[in-house]
């Protein structure tokens, strides 16, 4: 399993991510951070977040509700795991600029599967809610 690289300077100091996952990379970069034993992840919402609309991108938001759900289940996870179902319920627009804030639990671990359970807010405002569980693979041979 890899793991998440600090940020030394910049901005995100002090703040996590996941650099060598093409794909998060590019759609947010996200990061997280423990903040009073609680993990927080965060991204600011650029243009390229955006929709025809005028509001973050609801494929950015389940994107970004994913991320979530990895770095908060990251103990009980232990090693790899897939998604096998992500649920939102979209609450409220997000726009150009917004601080982004995903926080969450874990509701369940047991042997194989994690539950997880979450909230986007945009700027403190709840944005999306969100649930999720985690398939924990097998370390590879």
């Amino acid at each position: 399993m890899s793991s998440p690289t600090e940020i030394v300077s910049g901005p995100w100091a002090g703040w996590k991510t996941w650099p060598h996952d093409n794909f998060e990379t590019h759609s947010g970069p996200f990061y997280s951070q423990m903040r009073d034993g609680a993990i927080v992840n965060r991204f600011i919402a650029e243009p390229r977040h955006i929709n025809g609309g005028g509001s973050v991108h609801g494929g950015c938001l389940l994107t970004f509700a994913d991320y979530c759900c990895f770095t908060i289940a990251d103990e009980a996870i232990a090693g790899r795991a897939v998604t096998v179902n992500l649920s939102g319920d979209f609450l409220a627009a997000a726009k150009l600029g917004d601080l982004m804030e995903g926080t969450g639990e874990v509701t369940r671990a047991g042997g194989r599967i994690v539950y997880v359970r979450g909230l986007i807010t945009a700027n403190g405002s709840p944005c999306l809610s969100f649930t999720s569980v985690l398939s924990k693979l097998k370390p590879k041979a």
